[in-house]
């Protein structure tokens, strides 16, 4: 078990503390495109992700999809476990957006230790803090800022993301990204087309003039 390798409190436990974390620990393979977590009714756990990529968001009643964040490589999900938080109600979503390994540490276990130690306590309230910061810039974004600068800003960090301008990603999926319809995404990546900023070919974008994409962003 590598688990201690990505929780960075690990060395300041007990040794009781990380023996009963790594006995009910389990490690899942999640094939992209695999739900592992579906709202609040599915509580099956905190997730540690040791490679891959999962992506959290909320779904509207009428189907509508916005991300909220991504969890990369050593990335940590609280809401997977929301249940251990009566104060939170938050109906997140978790999926495979790459072929990922997922380590799952079973949510009473979890809550059990932290209820015992405060150094946890507090790594876990510094997480929950950093996640709902994210939310906010996230509504901050979708309320008072322009599509053009969103979808900009979506594309430079969908590049920063896979390290690459050629970004293998379709208008619907966009669309579902960004809480918006695929014909808006479709309308202004061509408007940005027509402005020399990217070039589109059937399921992929690529960035041709960050500077513009930039400013655009801004």
């Amino acid at each position: 078990m590598e688990l201690g390798d990505y929780l960075p409190i690990w060395s300041r436990l007990t040794q009781e503390q990380r023996t009963t974390l790594e006995n009910a620990t389990t490690m899942r393979i999640a094939p992209k495109g695999t739900m592992l977590h579906n709202g609040n009714a599915d509580c099956v756990g905190l997730f540690v992700v040791k490679s891959g990529q999962l992506r959290a968001f909320i779904v509207s009643d009428e189907g509508k999809e916005v991300t909220l964040y991504r969890l990369l490589e050593r990335d940590i999900c609280l809401f997977s476990a929301a249940c251990m938080m009566s104060s939170i109600r938050f109906e997140v979503t978790i999926e495979a957006e790459k072929d990922s390994e997922v380590y799952i540490i079973p949510t009473e276990v979890y809550h059990s230790v932290m209820e015992e130690s405060t150094l946890l306590a507090n790594y876990t309230s510094q997480i929950l803090a950093s996640r709902f910061s994210e939310v906010m810039w996230l509504m901050d974004q979708i309320l008072f800022k322009r599509f053009d600068a969103r979808l900009a800003t979506f594309l430079l960090e969908e590049s920063a993301i896979e390290d690459s301008d050629e970004l293998e990603i379709t208008h619907e999926k966009i669309a579902n990204h960004m809480g918006t319809a695929r014909e808006v995404v479709t309308r202004m990546l061509k408007y940005f087309q027509s402005e020399g900023m990217v070039s589109l070919t059937r399921g992929a974008v690529h960035l041709l003039d960050r500077e513009k994409l930039t400013r655009m962003a801004d």
